[in-house]
């Protein structure tokens, strides 16, 4: 087509349905293998910075021998995410024997006029810490919900193993709260 000194430029319908096929193919497959690739990317993720997804409780073995010619100091840590109120340890140190069971308090605190649900979630330091830390007993298990205003005391019940390597004589284990759901 020709208007005065110009052409009309037309489109090659064809060859613009074709890329665009294509790109869309391409970016399929990527989003495909990115989701099949997705769990263990999450496993890597959970080992390197020491998250334990592990939830279910064991139980304590008696037999279990304590280490009493050795000392591990057990740092406690305390975070909150969309938490109207307190979040903490009682004791932020605890001083243990491996194989020795523990038992720790934490405290949470809902400072809002509304009822929330919400569940902790452990990590650990040194990162492989969840290889010797059993947990017998913990809030981190199920959720939690909080009245307006409640103030909740809740357990955790653990010892480390004594293989935990002599080289660890500090860990720290700590609890991020997310709030899932709030009646505000």
């Amino acid at each position: 087509m020709k208007f005065g000194d110009h052409e009309a430029v037309v489109p090659n319908w064809d060859e613009i349905n074709k890329t665009i096929r294509n790109k869309l193919l391409f970016f399929t497959v990527v989003m495909f293998g990115f989701g099949y690739a997705l769990i263990p990317m999450y496993e890597k993720f959970c080992e390197v910075t020491g998250i334990n997804s592990q939830r279910i409780p064991i139980e304590f073995n008696s037999d279990f021998k304590t280490n009493i010619s050795r000392v591990i100091a057990i740092e406690l840590d305390a975070n909150a995410r969309g938490l109207n109120g307190k979040f903490r340890p009682l004791r932020s140190l605890v001083h243990i024997h491996p194989g020795e069971l523990a038992e720790v308090i934490y405290e949470i605190k809902n400072e809002s006029d509304y009822e929330i649900i919400g569940q902790a979630v452990p990590s650990y330091s040194p990162r492989n810490l969840d290889q010797y830390l059993r947990k017998i007993e913990c809030f981190c298990f199920t959720q939690q919900t909080l009245r307006p205003g409640e103030v909740k005391q809740m357990p955790v019940k653990f010892f480390i193993n004594p293989e935990l390597p002599e080289s660890i004589d500090t860990v720290t284990i700590s609890y991020t709260f997310f709030v899932q759901e709030s009646n505000s």
